[in-house]
């Protein structure tokens, strides 16, 4: 097992990797920036065609469920925010890798920000949006893991695949960390919002938040309903049990649950496709 500083020092270096495409470096380099403004990412998005046509693509998705149609990308800016759309870009240039990564992972993400977005808006909590995007990057510690050591991260797939187990716990055995502590490592060093790294370091473990537990709950119930319902693939066929802690502070019955469980349905429904590519 590799020695966890310089497994910390090798995974923060991901965004130097050869493999990773001309416009998720471009990405990165714009969200690394905590002095960037909505102008300049506004700017850079309307300059390349195809970004533009993605990020129109994502924000008119179920995602974040806009009751009208957006058509500039200055419009979605305005909408969402910069702390939802330094996530929702980073979402955006990581889809193909989430694809290539395991099938159906793209799938698995998409459909945890919709059922996001619904429990949010259940419960009354105003932030919708940013709990949809941490539910969307919530397993990007498994894409990090596997452009960083893709012959390692094949073995994982492969164990995790033959037994009914969790993957992280397979992580954990060749990495001693899993996906999650891979993906707050190099969060924090792109200078993410402190509530998304949380959503994404602990939707596992939600009783560790210590700066977004409501959305870190959320999205930890996300995760199971999504995996429950056979909606894409996380990497592994386990379902976990849904924590206590995370009931007690959604504050949630039955009823409310099942009534969750409508909307999902329709909202998925609502959905094109899971997908954003061209």
């Amino acid at each position: 097992m590799m020695d966890i500083e310089q497994l910390r020092y090798q995974i923060e270096q991901v965004d130097s990797l050869p493999t990773i495409p001309t416009v998720m470096r471009k990405i990165l380099n714009i969200i690394e920036n905590p002095y960037v403004s909505l102008t300049k990412i506004g700017n850079f998005i309307s300059n390349d065609p195809v970004l533009t046509t993605r990020v129109l693509k994502m924000v008119n998705s179920p995602i974040y469920g806009f009751p009208g149609r957006i058509y500039s990308v200055n419009q979605a800016l305005i909408l969402l925010g910069l702390n939802v759309v330094k996530g929702m870009l980073f979402g955006v240039s990581v889809f193909e890798a989430m694809q290539k990564t395991m099938l159906g992972l793209w799938e698995h993400s998409m459909g945890s920000a919709i059922t996001a977005r619904v429990i949010a808006n259940k419960i009354d909590f105003k932030d919708a949006e940013e709990v949809s995007v941490g539910a969307l990057l919530h397993d990007i510690g498994k894409v990090i893991l596997s452009l960083k050591f893709p012959d390692v991260y094949k073995k994982v797939l492969l164990e995790a695949g033959k037994n009914l187990v969790w993957i992280g716990d397979i992580e954990k055995k060749y990495f001693g960390i899993n996906h999650s502590q891979a993906a707050a490592w190099v969060t924090e060093k792109w200078h993410f919002p402190k509530a998304l790294t949380d959503m994404i370091e602990n939707h596992h473990k939600p009783y560790s938040s210590k700066y977004a537990n409501i959305q870190t709950a959320i999205v930890h119930l996300s995760d199971i309903i999504v995996r429950a319902r056979g909606i894409g693939f996380a990497g592994d066929k386990f379902v976990p049990v849904l924590n206590n802690d995370a009931w007690s502070i959604l504050k949630l019955n039955e009823e409310v649950l099942k009534e969750i469980y409508s909307e999902i349905d329709i909202a998925l429904e609502d959905s094109e496709e899971f997908a954003i590519s061209d």
